[in-house]
């Protein structure tokens, strides 16, 4: 009976009833919207920097990892090739690759330059690297004994293009010097603005000459999903933990990845609780109005022997029905809208720290879908509190001769 009668209240004053479910409606839908895109930009972030350098894991010595450190061609791996073939075998990776980072100059003929070497294996990183754009020229390949790629910001400083020839100098692991030259094949920009100011990408093999050594100081590992990263991080980690090696995930490697995340996460907490507010003042108004209009009805009720309390639980039932519907209504607003976006796309500027665009879209995830119905519904079941109060607590005589 108490459902019965909060449907026929809600019927009988059917434009107000519709203005308020549009509030709610719009306030979840919203949420929805704004949560989606928020994700999207998790996902496309987290997408571009394991796949234009990171990968999803990477296992090397702990002090390689450490905050700070100048000098990564100390911190080597033996025999990279049976640590890659351990890896290789665990169910969900898809590629390892070794990696062999160093420090030196880059000579153009007129000026040095200090640079992040990079000695890559071609194959594999050209699997690894789809977020990776090569401005002009190629991809490094296996037979590029002495080829090397340059990232945009370096070839620009350097005036460097495809074709030309270019002087590395490094030192090898035991402190002697050693020059070679390479010749440019490609120009690249990856997600990282300060990478590609200072990066050159060579042959694993060729840097290995360069540094007078046969190791390497990463692998770097492309699982074939991101969301298996933690249980694959763990099962890598107890197959080379007797080498006295670590294993990273993505998520520990790139700061710049937490930190935003931990940024947008508070921005958008700020915004659900505006929204929170909004919904809950626009529902309560036509409440508390509905209510005021309604006290005769309310004392007649109590005058025939319903208790205040009756009165103040339809108030919230009708409440209730209001968010649940506005929720629903919401929600699939929300998702039709998001549906729309998500084909044309969102044209958005390079992020902080890059040089590169990106085309935005709304994610549509469960549990984003869930808080914005869970918001919108409390918020409407919350203004009803007090005008059900305030009914409950009004006299019988009272609310009789409010009718006059």
């Amino acid at each position: 009976m108490l459902l019965h009668l909060a449907v026929r209240n809600l019927l009988r004053h059917r434009l107000r009833t519709a203005t308020t479910l549009a509030a709610v409606a719009f306030g979840v839908a919203a949420m929805i919207l704004a949560g989606g895109f928020v994700r999207d930009l998790y996902f496309q972030l987290g997408e571009s920097l394991i796949r234009s350098q990171s990968g999803h894991l990477q296992v090397g010595r702990p002090a390689i990892f450490a905050q700070g450190s100048r000098v990564p061609e100390q911190h080597l791996i033996s025999s990279p090739e049976g640590l890659q073939a351990r890896l290789d075998a665990i169910p969900g990776v898809m590629h390892t690759m070794a990696r062999l980072n160093f420090s030196g100059l880059l000579n153009n003929g007129k000026v040095d330059v200090p640079v992040v070497g990079e000695g890559i294996e071609p194959g594999p990183e050209a699997k690894l690297a789809s977020s990776v754009s090569m401005l002009s020229g190629r991809q490094l390949s296996d037979e590029d004994r002495r080829g090397v790629l340059v990232g945009e910001g370096l070839a620009k400083s350097l005036k460097l293009a495809p074709g030309d020839t270019a002087t590395i100098v490094a030192s090898t692991i035991d402190g002697a010097m050693n020059t070679g030259e390479f010749e440019v094949v490609g120009v690249f920009r990856s997600f990282s603005r300060d990478y590609d100011d200072r990066a050159i990408k060579m042959q694993l093999s060729a840097a290995q000459d360069l540094l007078a050594t046969t190791d390497a100081n990463l692998i770097v590992v492309l699982l074939d999903a991101t969301e298996k990263t933690g249980g694959l991080a763990i099962a890598a980690q107890n197959t080379v933990a007797t080498d006295g090696l670590v294993v990273k995930r993505w998520e520990e490697i790139n700061d710049f990845y937490a930190n935003t995340v931990a940024l947008y996460d508070r921005q958008f907490a700020v915004l659900r609780l505006i929204i929170l507010v909004m919904v809950l003042l626009a529902v309560a108004n036509a409440v508390n109005m509905s209510v005021f209009e309604r006290l005769s009805e309310f004392g007649t009720m109590r005058a025939l022997g319903n208790r205040g309390g009756f009165v103040a639980t339809l108030i919230l039932v009708e409440c209730g029905l209001l968010g649940a519907a506005g929720a629903i209504v919401g929600a699939l607003a929300g998702a039709s809208v998001a549906a729309v976006i998500s084909q044309l796309g969102i044209p958005m500027p390079p992020p902080p720290n890059s040089n590169a665009g990106y085309m935005a879209r709304i994610q549509l995830l469960p549990d984003v879908v869930g808080q914005a119905m869970a918001v919108g519904a409390a918020a409407a079941l919350l203004s009803g509190v007090m005008p059900g109060l305030r009914a409950r607590g009004t006299s019988i005589v009272d609310a009789l001769r409010s009718a006059h």
